[in-house]
């Protein structure tokens, strides 16, 4: 055991952030953190590393080993350059370095007792060095600014010029570098892209220490850690296993809770009415069983009924219209900023009833399509054509569609003046905004508030193609699966950018990959994209090579050829989708038809009746016959 936490308490006025949490982290364990937002996650952190006080309970670090802590942002101060700064983390072996240089000089010209006593310290400041890596530490630089996704043209960059999330990527490198025996990080992968998320995940594999993690990214916990520490209600509960068997234990664990609960809520309601009955005997025998019950009733100790935060924000996201089935069309699509260079040529289509998702490192251009396609930026080349009634719902990452100024009741009844108050309330409370909250400026509310007010709109807007530029961005781990689950029963069309993988993966039918200045297509979720990236990488380079102007037919690339593939293989999915849903349909109209026979069969008028009688035995065997070839065909389609 390296590190343990005992009955850590901590408040904050009247609120109980944290209530004797208890758990302890092994060598070599990576560990998350994991609960909603002002859970106090980052409180935990900060209580561990020593930056707060607890008010109560016990840190123990064992003797001799070493922690980094990297906090959500990170206001680094420092004239050096990126590369510079970097180098500042290995001066001890550098100064190392320096010795045995010394050393080496020294050594030639010294003899006798002085040569040997030379040779021991060399010998033993050489074999320190060689443990410590000394011999790749510029190399171990590079290897992680590069991770990090740092270019070697921006090495030389001051970090007082550097954005927030610069600072944030330079600091995680310098921890990095630093090789504590526990590292302990706080939303490590808010700054960085796909590409740099992926080094990340497989750097910490590797890290010899321990490390515990606070993150929203289920896709980068799901691949590190194998031991989930939760808060909920201020209470710690400890789950082994990655995300996804801690996501499958809580529901497992909350569904015997709420059980229990029910069962002993059940049983107290059954006492209390047994109690109020042998009272109204108004017997004295009866009268102090009573009371012999009440005691033992006031004995128990009632359970406290769980929280059910999957149910805590209900959005419902249905279409008025239906769209055309070409929903849509963008042709030859180009765009520079000065000499930044983002895309050229591209082309790709969206169907009714498709979830794009487009992806790909940070500055390529993402976020430039989606605003390309709702006319708030202009191409330098190509054209976007939409569909026949398609009517768009577009979700900005900054909240540029939302009004500083205003009310959160403001906001939604000025968008939609017919509502009534009921229901803009009714509305805002699906959204976790209750009482006095509706009334709150838009400027004063954090990002997560911000985006869930956004939402808000985007439901009430009843658009049927809905375009999001990172619709997870700030929100906490239950309000992404609620998210994640509205939009996989939508039944318009959604193209959106997103980082967030774990959601990608619950959510997208097909993605669109910005690189190398052009998209490359997969049809199939996150995964799907996993296998069969380096194929599809090694096809389009193989496209891109000049073509053999002695063919006098030109070759269809195996990126077209497997581009063929996923769609034959999508368009069959689909047909078995609509079947299974056909079959069900049918299924649900004939069993609502054996359940009405049974009723008139119990009807005297019929029943006397022999004719009628016959006629409707007749019917229901017919319909006995068909639903069992019905179910086996379901059972053969759902396979």
């Amino acid at each position: 055991m390296i590190l343990s936490c005992s009955n850590i308490c901590k408040s904050f006025g009247s609120d109980d952030i944290i209530k004797n949490a208890s758990f302890h982290i092994e060598e070599h364990e990576k560990a998350a953190i994991v609960g909603i937002n002002g859970a106090g996650k980052s409180t935990l952190l900060k209580i561990i590393v020593g930056e707060l006080a607890a008010d109560s309970g016990e840190v123990v670090i064992s003797k001799g080993k070493t922690f980094g802590y990297l906090a959500q942002n990170q206001d680094l101060l420092s004239h050096r350059t990126i590369y510079e700064e970097m180098v500042e983390v290995k001066r001890p072996i550098i100064e190392m370095e320096e010795k045995l240089r010394e050393l080496e000089i020294s050594m030639k010209l010294a003899e006798g007792d002085e040569l040997e006593t030379m040779m021991s310290s060399y010998s033993r400041l050489s074999h320190q060095f060689e443990l410590l890596n000394g011999y790749a530490w510029k190399s171990e630089i590079i290897g992680v600014l590069k991770g990090l996704g740092f270019t070697e043209e921006e090495f030389a960059k001051q970090i007082s010029t550097l954005s927030g999330g610069q600072k944030t990527r330079v600091s995680l490198g310098k921890l990095l570098l630093t090789s504590p025996d526990i590292i302990l990080l706080d939303e490590p992968t808010n700054h960085l892209d796909m590409s740099s998320i992926a080094w990340l995940e497989t750097y910490l594999l590797n890290y010899k220490g321990s490390v515990i993690i606070v993150a929203h990214d289920r896709y980068f916990l799901d691949k590190i850690v194998t031991k989930v520490v939760e808060l909920d209600s201020g209470k710690a509960t400890v789950y082994l296993g990655n995300y996804t068997a801690y996501s499958e234990k809580r529901a497992q664990m909350r569904a015997i809770q709420m059980k229990a609960y029910l069962n002993q809520q059940q049983e107290i309601k059954h006492q209390e009415e047994v109690i109020e009955k042998l009272r109204s005997f108004n017997r004295e025998k009866s009268i102090k069983r009573a009371e012999s019950r009440e005691k033992m009733l006031n004995k128990i100790e009632v359970l406290e009924k769980p929280t059910e935060v999957n149910d805590a924000m209900d959005i419902r996201l249905e279409p008025n219209i239906l769209s055309g089935n070409d929903v849509l069309t963008v042709r030859d699509l180009g765009k520079s900023f000065g000499s930044l260079h983002l895309f050229s040529h591209v082309d790709f289509d969206v169907k009714r009833g498709e979830r794009v998702a487009i992806i790909g490192d940070n500055g390529t251009g993402k976020t430039t399509i989606l605003k390309i396609i709702n006319g708030l930026v202009e191409p330098d080349a190509g054209e976007i054509i939409l569909g026949s009634r398609v009517h768009i719902g577009y979700y900005d990452q900054d909240h540029q569609v939302l009004h500083m100024e205003k009310t959160l009741f403001e906001e939604i009844s000025d968008a939609y003046p017919g509502m009534t108050n009921t229901q803009i309330r009714n509305t805002l409370a699906a959204f976790l905004f209750t009482g006095d909250d509706v009334f709150k400026r838009i400027g004063d509310l954090s990002g997560g508030e911000r985006g869930r007010v956004s939402l808000a709109k985007l439901m009430l807007s009843e658009a049927n193609f809905l375009i999001l530029d990172e619709p997870t961005n700030h929100l906490d781990i239950t309000s992404k699966e609620i998210l994640e689950n509205a939009l996989s029963h939508y039944g318009g069309t959604i193209l959106y950018v997103s980082h967030d993988r774990y959601f990608i993966n619950r959510t997208a039918t097909r993605i669109l990959d910005l690189t190398n200045n052009q998209l490359l297509n997969y049809i199939g979720n996150y995964d799907y994209y996993l296998e069969k990236h380096d194929d599809m990488m090694a096809a389009h380079v193989h496209s891109q090579a000049a073509p053999d102007v002695s063919s006098p037919q030109p070759k269809v690339s195996e990126e077209k050829l497997d581009w063929k593939a996923q769609k034959e293989e999508q368009a069959r999915i689909r047909k078995r989708q609509n079947d299974l849903k056909k079959v069900e349909e049918e299924i649900h109209s004939l069993e609502t038809r054996d359940g009405e026979i049974d009723a008139l069969l119990c009807e005297e008028e019929i029943f006397t009746d022999v004719a009628k009688l016959m006629e409707l035995n007749k019917e229901k065997e017919a319909i006995a016959g068909k639903l069992e070839s019905l179910y086996e065909k379901w059972e053969e389609l759902a396979e």
